[in-house]
């Protein structure tokens, strides 16, 4: 069917109706041999609520925007490769039935549908997509995924601490590293991870500890591998240049870091009950 309708009229003015109802706020979605297969409105879990959001799937891509009018206005324009996609389906909760996880090295998040039959079409068509596109350019599928944002509603206190209770004047803040609801004092510091983000961002105490680490044991390997180098070049002098080397107690944390929330059968109300 996509090689049916690459570079057909009908596709084309299917792309560019796409492109208008984004308007001036979307990119640019028409390329050679890329094919709009279809699209639906899918729940999104987002930080604060579930809200919904327009979906369009294409042979290489999946787009999803807000919706201001449907049909005819939409904003927020994400743009997503589905070589980067890996999907996992998830139980349903008392608040949110047919879901399943989107799972992207920059961004995870929880989608839902009107129906079982509906997410069955959704996952089905995405998994083609993606094991046709991973065939064809011989890429391994994606390894490494963004921890998902646990919904503030999911939490009233500090998920590391477990002391703070948060309310109007004591905020919620997210840890990058692993989506956990926390307050500010156990996510004070900041961690640059390029693959997420160009600036540093906040991460909780106990994952700051954890990067911390494995930045250390990333470069004593580093060390270890460049020491045979330097041990065959004694007795050489370099040629120019200088080489140089540069080289709080808190509260014990509760919750592992590493806790399945999203494939739990626990529901998120359910989680301080």
């Amino acid at each position: 069917m996509v090689d049916h309708l690459a570079n057909t009229e009908i596709n084309s003015q299917r792309i560019a109706a796409v492109e208008s109802c984004f308007g001036a706020s979307g990119q640019p979605l028409a390329l050679p041999g890329r094919v709009l297969l279809g699209e639906g409105i899918l729940t999104k879990e987002c930080r604060k609520k579930p809200k919904p959001r327009i979906f369009f799937l294409f042979n290489d891509i999946l787009v999803y925007g807000s919706i201001i009018i449907n049909k005819r206005k939409y904003n927020s324009q994400h743009i997503i490769p589905l070589e980067d996609v890996t999907l996992e389906t998830l139980p349903d909760t008392l608040q949110m039935k047919n879901r399943w996880m989107i799972k992207t090295s920059k961004k995870s998040f929880v989608v839902s549908a009107a129906s079982l039959t509906e997410r069955k079409e959704w996952i089905s068509h995405l998994e083609e997509c993606i094991k046709h596109l991973l065939t064809k350019t011989g890429r391994q599928p994606c390894r490494e995924h963004a921890a998902p944002w646990i919904p503030d509603k999911a939490t009233d206190i500090c998920m590391r601490c477990t002391q703070t209770k948060f309310s109007t004047l004591t905020r919620r803040h997210h840890c990058r590293k692993c989506g956990f609801v926390v307050c500010a004092d156990c996510s004070r510091q900041r961690f640059l991870m390029p693959r997420l983000s160009p600036k540093p961002l906040r991460v909780c105490n106990l994952c700051y500890r954890q990067l911390l680490a494995e930045k250390k044991e990333e470069a004593e390997a580093g060390r270890r591998q460049a020491e045979p180098i330097r041990s065959a070049a004694q007795g050489y002098e370099p040629s120019s240049g200088d080489d140089s080397d540069k080289s709080d107690d808190e509260k014990a944390e509760q919750w592992p870091a590493d806790t399945a929330f999203y494939t739990s059968e626990v529901s998120w109300s359910s989680f301080h009950s």
